[in-house]
């Protein structure tokens, strides 16, 4: 079966998103365990602010995807 366009993309930018805050959660836990706590509390932040945003943008994708492939 062929998936669309949008269901391919939506699926590329699943799986960097889950990398990515994988990937800081690995380097939060090594940061933390090393005593690096200041780079820690400047950084926690602005990683927030960032995952936030590109999880609602991931949620409102997958919303768009979920309605166009129930639509087809």
């Amino acid at each position: 079966m062929k998936y669309s366009f949008l269901l391919q993309l939506t699926a590329k930018f699943l799986k960097f998103f889950l990398l990515a805050i994988l990937g800081f959660a690995i380097a939060y836990i090594l940061s933390v365990s090393f005593g690096a706590v200041n780079i820690v509390t400047v950084l926690l932040p602005l990683a927030r602010n960032w995952f936030g945003k590109l999880g609602i943008i991931l949620l409102c994708l997958m919303t768009i995807t979920v309605i166009l492939e129930s639509l087809r």
